[in-house]
């Protein structure tokens, strides 16, 4: 099979699923959603409500996008990455603010 001449098909694909079965699969997530709220109300983590995204984080450190990229790429500061859009603990920016004061002081 030549997988260059393979064109890409951009319909939409439709899938039909059983009354019952759909209601099942909507009562899951609705659960998941629940529990992943409650855990989300009830840890101790409760700044996961202020997580900071990257514009926020640039002005916070007077730095360029390409340098926060960089911060992630060697693992200087985590983040976590939801569709295309990501976010930074605060702890973990104050950390790595931290750091890197100490550094330029040595």
């Amino acid at each position: 099979m030549n997988y260059s001449s393979i064109k890409t098909d951009r319909r939409m694909e439709v899938i039909n699923v059983e009354k019952q079965t759909f209601e099942s699969m909507l009562a899951k997530f609705e659960a998941f959603a629940q529990r992943v709220e409650t855990m989300c109300t009830h840890s101790g983590d409760k700044s996961m409500q202020k997580w900071l995204d990257n514009q926020d984080v640039c002005q916070l450190l007077n730095i360029s996008k390409r340098t926060l990229q960089t911060y992630r790429d060697n693992g200087s500061l985590p983040y976590s990455q939801i569709g295309h859009k990501i976010f930074y603990r605060p702890d973990d920016v104050q950390l790595l603010f931290e750091k890197s004061a100490i550094n330029h002081k040595h």
